[in-house]
């Protein structure tokens, strides 16, 4: 006796909305198959059966796929979620059951089966136990930049894509980093996602499309949109920001002092990133220039590392003349770094009304202490030991007020090729007030190929191994360290100071919290 033979499923993608938009592959399978899926909400109506209807046959099974639920409100003892899993097992039992009796099922999805389409429960479920084929649909993000006309990525652009569900604050930081975007899934969630564009600085490149290629398409600046008027069916554009507007048509440029942390783009924020992106020129130091990739249409003006002043003015100037610039820093630029040059250039004529901004980035100390632990658990003091721009006496004085004061010290710029002894100096004043066995974590390009991240003593620290790429984190009589299991060192400074200590803090702060007076 002969076992009949299990049907075959597909997941047919049928474009954004127009019907001639579906490929010849997704009409043909349509139109040869025994069974006709499709999801729908409670009123019953499918945006995708309306855009076979043509291929449909009057012997056609179909079968009716009813969302119980469209909004997060539900009795279900499993919430939203537990519904929806409820919902996507019965689904897929009912196209089992047509697949064990040997009949094909189409299961229809707007836009492309695997791209936030409904089928791809179907598929999870039913894929492994049956003969499947995918048919590949026009997204609804090619469609709304084809009616928007603008291009989408050129070049080295990369392209993200956004539910419009996430939160507002998640929102804001993936739409600063982007260089081009869409925001799906509309809605309701339309004023979260105008106010995380607003917060993103990217409120007047957005773009807004509805019903792309279906009746009832809109179009324009996703500013100009009234929120309630706003369907699921619609998307936020950002498109490509390459000749997006010449700085000649602006009426006047900004400065933007971004840090790109201790090393390359990992160490890089979000808004950091955006900034860098929307950038029409890029100034700094040619090795901090270096992390930065290359984006089409941007100018790069490097120099070496010691025209601070001048690199400020040049920006300054091309503010002035309308362009959008990153003066770009290593570390965090308000740091011993560049932000301070460009606003002390800008505190004078005739700078004082370009707009400058200064944006956060990850510092040396903080990335040199996550590498050996977490020595700067509690105070500490950043200090710079480079006599170039001060005094020695002063550098001096701060590292035995410091050390008197027994905090943890963090050192930036401690040696160079021509600064040789300033480290030897440094731990000839700091054994005047520090045990010879305090931990000296000796970090060395954090973040970068060279990495060397080492736990010494103070009284062995040894001055060569120290250079430009080092930075110190001197213990204070606190800092502690441990051999874990694997070998590895570790070093922490305890958030909790003895009592009769000369702090004076008590045992029962924590953070966030103010010492009891």
């Amino acid at each position: 006796m002969s076992t009949r033979q299990a049907g075959r499923l597909y997941g047919v993608g049928l474009g954004p909305g127009d019907p001639s938009l579906m490929t010849l592959r997704a009409a043909q399978v349509v139109a040869e198959a025994d069974v006709v899926a499709y999801h729908c909400a409670r009123h019953g109506r499918s945006i995708a059966r309306s855009i076979v209807a043509a291929h449909l046959r009057p012997d056609h099974i179909e079968e009716r796929l009813m969302y119980p639920v469209t909004v997060e409100t539900t009795d279900h003892p499993g919430g939203y979620r537990g519904a929806l899993d409820d919902f996507y097992e019965e689904a897929a039992a009912r196209l089992a059951a047509h697949l064990d009796a040997g009949r094909t099922v189409a299961v229809l999805a707007e836009g492309d089966p695997l791209f936030y389409g409904s089928y791809q429960h179907m598929h999870k479920r039913l894929a492994h136990r049956y003969r499947t084929e995918v048919i590949p649909g026009v997204t609804s993000v090619s469609a709304a930049a084809a009616r928007l006309g603008e291009p989408l990525c050129e070049a080295e652009e990369t392209l993200t894509v956004i539910p419009g569900t996430l939160p507002e604050e998640e929102l804001a930081a993936r739409l600063a980093a982007a260089d081009s975007a869409v925001v799906m899934k509309l809605g309701r969630t339309f004023p979260d996602v105008r106010r995380a564009l607003e917060r993103a600085g990217r409120l007047e490149d957005a773009r807004y499309v509805e019903r792309a290629t279906m009746s009832g398409e809109r179009t324009g600046r996703l500013a100009d949109v009234d929120p309630e008027s706003v369907p699921y069916f619609s998307v936020a554009v950002l498109p490509s920001r390459i000749d997006e507007v010449r700085p000649e048509q602006r009426p006047r440029g900004e400065v933007v002092v971004v840090g790109t942390g201790p090393a390359g783009p990992l160490w890089l924020t979000p808004e950091t990133r955006g900034a860098l992106a929307a950038a029409d020129d890029l100034v700094g130091y040619t090795t901090y220039l270096d992390r930065v990739p290359a984006r089409a249409g941007q100018r790069r003006h490097g120099s070496d590392n010691k025209v601070e002043s001048e690199r400020a003015e040049f920006a300054l100037d091309l503010a002035r003349r309308g362009r959008r610039v990153a003066v770009v820093s290593g570390g965090d630029p308000g740091i011993f770094a560049m932000a301070t040059a460009v606003l002390e250039v800008a505190a004078r004529e005739p700078y004082t009304d370009v707009p400058v901004r200064v944006l956060p980035g990850l510092t040396a100390a903080n990335a040199a202490a996550a590498r050996a632990g977490a020595p700067l658990g509690h105070d500490y003091a950043a200090i710079s030991l480079s006599d170039r721009l001060k005094p020695w006496e002063v550098i001096a004085e701060r590292l035995t007020a410091a050390a008197r004061a027994d905090l943890v010290l963090a050192l930036y710029n401690p040696g160079s090729r021509s600064r040789t002894w300033q480290v030897a100096k440094a731990r000839e004043l700091l054994l005047g007030h520090r045990a010879p066995d305090t931990p000296v974590v000796v970090a060395r390009d954090v973040g970068g190929p060279e990495e060397s991240v080492r736990i010494v003593r103070l009284g062995e620290l040894d001055p060569a191994v120290v250079d430009m790429r080092t930075l110190l984190l001197v213990g204070s009589s606190q800092t502690r360290t441990v051999r874990r299991g694997s070998g590895e060192e570790v070093v922490w400074t305890p958030r909790t100071y003895p009592a009769g200590e000369a702090t004076g803090e008590t045992a029962g702060e924590t953070a966030g919290e103010p010492a009891p007076e």
